[in-house]
């Protein structure tokens, strides 16, 4: 038997991790996760591919390790999608939110370079990176105007990613992807928060719901649609970084909206306004234009928002009844 084609995934064990690894893993593939030897074991994403996803040890912030691995595993495909990437959390944490999201990519990008040139590297892009966009939706050719550490941190690592792709010669792919969500979102991002409120509340463990601003307006997909355009980046004949969303944009309260009235409720009867949790700079509205990504990948979302708030959803309230 040949050798297996085999991919190095950093952030394994968040949302998109844990669905690009089920697919390669799917497909074949062998996968290696890393993961910080420090960090707090937190395997809940993955637990279900056991001892199928391989592991190893590094962390963002220190060069030799990540290039230790580069060098022992000689991966065909690097994807970094390890980064601080709740949105609140970097003006609280700038710094850190800097170290890891940007320079963590920059040292991602340099453990290839010099450990293991011929992989094909995926740096994970955001619309954040966008910010106070022109025009009615954000295409490859739209200027970056951030709105956040978290998206100036990204902005610098996309730019370097070209700029290893163009200085060096490396096959580095910058994905520009649009919101994302999945029932494996972290509880702290606003989708993921009202789905496992409306649960809750459903199942009368609470009664009220916080949240900011209810007139945010974004293009969110379904992860697992979005994790299937990485791989396909990385595997066109040419690198190109794409924008990766659905075209359509929902507001918050549409997103609250659909989710109580899954389970029969209104969202009126139980979300308050919290005027604490607006953030320091707000960014109205972003919309994306995948018609490059659907052009060159062939690729299209196969979830719809609607089929992604009942997922969340229902998602929400087979494990809170647990």
């Amino acid at each position: 038997m040949g050798r297996r084609p085999t991919a190095l995934v950093t952030g394994v064990t968040g949302q998109d991790g844990s669905f690009l690894a089920e697919q390669l893993l799917a497909d074949g593939w062998r996968v290696v996760g890393v993961q910080r030897r420090s960090a707090s074991p937190n395997p809940w994403r993955i637990a279900h591919l056991g001892d199928r996803l391989e592991r190893a040890s590094a962390d963002l912030l220190d060069l030799g390790s990540l290039l230790s691995v580069i060098q022992q595993v000689r991966p065909d495909h690097v994807y970094n999608l390890a980064a601080q990437s709740f949105v609140p959390t970097s003006w609280e944490q700038p710094l850190l939110t800097g170290e890891v999201t940007a320079l963590g990519a920059a040292r991602v990008l340099e453990a290839v370079r010099l450990g293991w040139p011929q992989a094909r590297v995926y740096q994970a892009g955001s619309s954040e990176m966008f910010g106070l966009a022109r025009g009615s939706a954000q295409n490859e050719q739209t200027p970056f105007h951030p709105r956040s550490p978290y998206g100036v941190a990204k902005v610098y690592a996309h730019h370097l990613a070209v700029n290893y792709r163009e200085s060096h010669g490396l096959f580095v792919v910058g994905g520009i992807l649009f919101n994302h969500e999945s029932e494996r979102r972290g509880e702290e991002f606003v989708t993921r928060k009202i789905s496992r409120a409306a649960a809750r509340i459903k199942l009368g463990l609470q009664q009220h719901l916080q949240l900011g601003a209810m007139d945010v307006r974004r293009d969110w997909g379904f992860a697992g649609d979005y994790t299937r355009a990485m791989r396909l980046m990385l595997e066109q004949d040419e690198p190109q970084d794409l924008v990766i969303a659905t075209g359509q944009d929902w507001s918050v309260q549409d997103f609250a909206e659909r989710a109580f009235a899954e389970l029969g409720l209104r969202w009126q009867d139980h979300v308050r306004h919290d005027p604490g949790l607006l953030r320091p700079a707000e960014i109205q509205r972003l919309c994306g234009d995948a018609s490059e990504a659907r052009r060159r990948l062939g690729w299209a979302p196969e979830i719809d928002f609607d089929g992604l708030v009942r997922r969340m959803v229902r998602a929400d309230l087979a494990r809170e009844g647990r």
